[in-house]
């Protein structure tokens, strides 16, 4: 038997040395830069194979080559942070699917975290959404089925399926002394990216839900449309990012290209790899799919100039936070609400073949000013008056393996954000007073809708556009650095 082990450890070492090899010397065909091959971890590599062989060999039941070597590249990949992953090929399809808006499912935005799913946000107009999941919420259960112990892709395969099929959600919620459950009916998810309305005369409301292929476009047309209605100057225009989870990279510069001057700088970026260090400006080459007409060109001049307030949360993650970040650095927009997400770290698809990829964490996110958005997020100029419980969201730092800041230590990328946090507390008996009555409402309360009537961070911008409150107070030169 130690033989045949033998044996079987040799030949899968020498295969995943040929591999390597093969992939070391295909990446630097495509990189001049790189010079060196780093040498092979043969060790490493012999203790591998003969894990694999005794599990061949004496395993209980036989397990197929094919999900061994799987599950390994699972574990290469989720070991590193919580955004980087394998994607086999249904996955990557419905990766593919999901970037153009439309999928199936129950929308939620989710994460593992110490072997159960949590959720990171619901997306609006979604049965998730109207059920009343919340942010933080542990998914225990899916029907029967124990989530502990499943990989994320597996829990997501199950909440995924047919339009019209129901799954009941078992939930363990903050604040509630028992498990709550949710019968669910899964649908087609299609995600309106931009939606846009006058709130009254010379104020605009632009919100944008998840930044997708067709977001830039939607915008430019939602922006002609509010100028094209408003009787008069424009006064102020709201952009509302709460909640958005972030998607497309070029939708985020877009979107900024919208509001800022022509080669203004968006955001770059820094990682190991020359590919990896980018520099992203408000020009078309940096926007467009392909050689599409410029859908920027032309809009009102007034765009450019017109007073803003971009309004952010917890939830704002991603590109969200890209765009609030370049028009908070250009003193193009006041950005008010909460510290956002702190998802700052690029994730590159890289096809394998047999139509499967990974996606794996390249580079760390930079507004203009040099500031990493990687958990830390955006810090608003304005912070909410209204006591929403966003203090309590799950944050891209409180994620297990997250990556670090990368200029900073974490100690120093969250100082400002604690240092502003404090400024605006309340006392510590009328917080915890508010957060017990919270919880006990929890459970019936129904989903903020943006853009209403109850949305009093909405008004609270209105207020400002008026004069009603006080400007913000300069920001000092440390705020950059």
């Amino acid at each position: 038997m130690s033989n045949v082990i033998r044996k079987t450890s040799l030949i899968l070492i020498g295969v995943i040395a040929g591999i390597m090899l093969s992939l070391n010397f295909s990446a630097i065909a495509k990189k001049e830069n790189i010079e060196t091959i780093h040498p092979l971890p043969i060790e490493e590599l012999r203790t591998f194979a003969q894990v694999f062989g005794r599990i061949k060999s004496d395993y209980v039941e036989s397990v197929e080559d094919k999900k061994l070597i799987t599950e390994a590249i699972n574990g290469m990949l989720v070991g590193l942070d919580p955004h980087s992953s394998y994607l086999d090929k249904d996955e990557y399809k419905e990766l593919q699917i999901g970037t153009q808006g439309e999928f199936g499912g129950l929308g939620i935005q989710v994460t593992m975290e110490d072997g159960v799913v949590k959720v990171i946000s619901p997306i609006e107009d979604t049965p998730a959404f109207r059920a009343g999941i919340k942010t933080g919420d542990l998914i225990v259960k899916l029907d029967d089925t124990v989530v502990k112990g499943m990989t994320l892709n597996d829990a997501i395969k199950l909440m995924r399926g047919k339009p019209k099929t129901s799954i009941k959600i078992t939930i363990v919620r903050e604040g509630e002394t028992e498990p709550l459950i949710f019968n669910l009916v899964r649908d087609i998810i299609k995600i309106q990216s931009v939606k846009s309305k006058m709130l009254e005369p010379g104020y605009a409301y632009i919100r944008i839900t998840q930044f997708q292929e067709q977001t830039g476009e939607n915008l430019a047309q939602a922006i002609r449309t509010l100028f094209g209605e408003n009787k008069g100057e424009m006064k102020g225009l709201i952009l509302d990012l709460r909640n958005d989870p972030g998607g497309l990279l070029n939708g985020a510069v877009a979107v900024s290209a919208a509001f800022l001057p022509e080669n203004a700088l968006v955001v770059y970026t820094e990682g190991r790899s020359p590919d990896a260090k980018m520099k992203l400006h408000a020009n078309p080459e940096f926007y467009l799919r392909g050689p599409d007409k410029d859908y920027l060109k032309g809009l009102p001049s007034a765009v450019k100039t017109v007073p803003m307030i971009t309004l952010v949360n917890g939830g704002s993650a991603s590109a969200s936070e890209i765009v609030a970040g370049a028009l908070q650095d250009h003193k193009r927009s006041i950005v008010m609400g909460s510290q956002t997400f702190g998802k700052g770290s690029v994730q590159t698809i890289l096809p394998l073949g047999n139509n499967t990829a990974i996606k794996l964490t390249t580079a760390r996110y930079y507004t203009p000013n040099g500031q990493s958005i990687q958990a830390q997020g955006i810090t608003p100029d304005i912070l909410d008056e209204a006591d929403n419980g966003d203090d309590q969201r799950l944050r891209e730092s409180d994620l297990n393996r997250h990556l670090s800041n990368g200029k900073k230590t974490e100690k120093e990328a969250t100082s400002k954000t604690e240092k502003t946090e404090k400024t605006e507390s309340k006392p510590a008996n009328d917080k915890k007073d508010k957060k017990d009555k919270k919880s006990k409402d929890t459970k019936n309360s129904t989903p903020l809708e943006f853009g209403s009537e109850e949305d009093q961070l909405l008004k609270q911008a209105m207020n400002y556009f008026k004069g009603i409150t006080s400007p913000p107070p300069e920001p000092s030169d440390e705020s950059n650095s």
